[in-house]
């Protein structure tokens, strides 16, 4: 009835009712939404691997009234507990923080130990990146001291946010956690049988953020066609499982300006998630050295190169690629392990390129490292890896991936042009929008200023694309009927 009312209000006067009904960086996204997560705008920041996402990061966010996730990935248990412990001493209550929780279906016994972790550190909300199938382990964090709640709703300690690029993925963290993990987890006691039996009444995710094209792992989806897509998979999925609330959806993936914010939410995105931006701010955790570069680029400097962890499938990262030979190294190394079954079948000249330009060492150096480290870490995996030379060739390739990581968080001199840097163009985007203002310099840039920055902005771009129609349908109604 109100939306009628309106309707006919701004067709008698629409300039005072548009000028009644401002959107705010408030009122921007889901109600629902911010009260659930104890924030004032509908805005996140998500985790970037190895605490590139510092507790500095979401410290900052909590204390601002908003939330970022923290970067969990690739981190030892000793370091990710010692960050739950740093950002929880500096945060009062209502405020907000999550962490990140990577699928491992190549070692599932570092997802369950960090679940354990999680558990008893109390973290209650956590941010599911790369996941394509459902695991005991997200189903236990989960399902973990859920109860009956009021009026037939359930209550659910721990929040769940899934990243997801795909429908089919998407689908499995709208759908209740599937029986047959739940009943294994019951029986080997990590979850009781009045959990279990309530696990039918939830979806796996409190909210499902659609992922377009980004820096890092990416499918290059395109967010004008997924959003869409899969805020009618959540309807029909809603309707199929009659869950008490509606499962939320978000947007991101290329959000760098007020303006690609803004039309996230005309999309119907019930929040956004930045994350590129937020690797060139005071508060990230990588070197001085990465963020100059990223302070340069523009929108056309990223280019697209091999995962280093999931190297042998050939999925796809996004990176910086200005100034840098990573991107063209990284695509090199791999055509080779698709051509070749061996390090021996590759040309001695192209051998001796990689070992001296690319790794700066000899195959032989790096192999050692490596069968150290798997030798403490993977045993089983070792022996694999040795009877089959594709595989130890393509093992000595991976260390090239972990490498040019290292080298951009410390921020070495020597060897910048290998530094890997997971990047998208929405840096870019920004960087063009905040030329010329005291935030073009990186050391300016505060990951809680930047939520305000787009937050306000996109209000401010609604508004004014609002009165534009306005101000046309005032003229068009003044002119002669004939010249209509």
């Amino acid at each position: 009835m109100q939306e009628c009312m309106d309707a006919i209000a701004f067709e008698q006067n629409p300039a005072s009712t548009t000028a009644a009904l401002r959107i705010t960086a408030e009122s921007l996204g889901g109600e629902e939404f911010k009260a659930d997560y104890g924030v004032r705008y509908a805005y996140l920041t998500g985790a970037m691997y190895k605490g590139i996402a510092s507790t500095k990061s979401v410290v900052a966010m909590a204390q601002a009234g908003l939330m970022g996730y923290f970067g969990a990935g690739g981190l030892r248990l000793e370091a990710l507990e010692s960050a739950i412990r740093t950002i929880q001493a500096q945060l009062r209550d209502g405020q907000s923080y999550g962490m990140n929780m990577l699928c491992n279906l190549e070692q599932p016994e570092v997802e369950e130990r960090t679940v354990d972790l999680y558990l008893k550190c109390g973290v209650s909300r956590i941010e599911a990146a790369a996941y394509m199938k459902i695991t005991p382990s997200l189903v236990r964090y989960r399902l973990k001291g859920i109860t009956p709640g009021a009026n037939g709703a359930t209550h659910v300690p721990h929040k769940v946010l899934a990243k997801v690029s795909r429908p089919e993925v998407a689908t499995a963290f709208l759908q209740p956690a599937p029986p047959e993990i739940v009943s294994k987890i019951v029986a080997r006691g990590g979850l009781t049988p009045a959990e279990a039996d309530l696990a039918r009444l939830i979806p796996m995710a409190d909210d499902i953020c659609v992922e377009a094209d980004s820096g890092g792992h990416t499918d290059a989806g395109v967010a004008l066609a997924l959003m869409p897509a899969m805020m009618r998979l959540r309807d029909d999925m809603m309707a199929r499982h009659g869950y008490a609330k509606t499962v939320r959806v978000g947007a991101a993936g290329g959000i760098g300006t007020p303006q690609t914010a803004a039309a996230a939410f005309v999309l119907g995105a019930d929040f956004i998630l930045t994350g590129s931006i937020n690797q060139c701010t005071v508060e990230a955790g990588i070197s001085d050295a990465v963020k100059d570069l990223l302070q340069e680029m523009n929108v056309q400097d990223t280019a697209y190169a091999p995962a280093g962890d999931m190297f042998e499938l050939g999925a796809r990262i996004q990176v910086l690629k200005r100034g840098l030979f990573f991107p063209a190294r990284a695509n090199k190394l791999y055509e080779l392990y698709q051509r070749h079954n061996s390090l021996d079948e590759i040309e001695p000249s192209v051998r001796k390129q990689i070992q001296e330009k690319f790794f700066r060492r000899s195959f032989e150096d790096v192999w050692t490292e490596t069968e150290d480290y798997l030798r403490r870490t993977d045993p089983k995996k070792l022996a694999e890896i040795e009877s089959n030379p594709k595989r130890k060739m393509a093992a000595i390739f991976k260390w090239y991936f972990i490498h040019s990581t290292r080298l951009a968080m410390e921020g070495n001199a020597d060897q910048k042009v290998d530094y890997q840097v997971h990047c998208g163009p929405a840096l870019g985007a920004f960087n063009q929008w905040v030329k010329g203002t005291a935030t073009e310099n990186w050391r300016n840039r505060r990951v809680a200023t930047l939520a305000e920055m787009i937050m306000r902005g996109a209000a401010a771009w609604l508004n004014q694309r609002v009165d534009s129609f306005v101000q046309s349908e005032l003229r068009r109604q003044t002119l002669p009927l004939a010249s209509r």
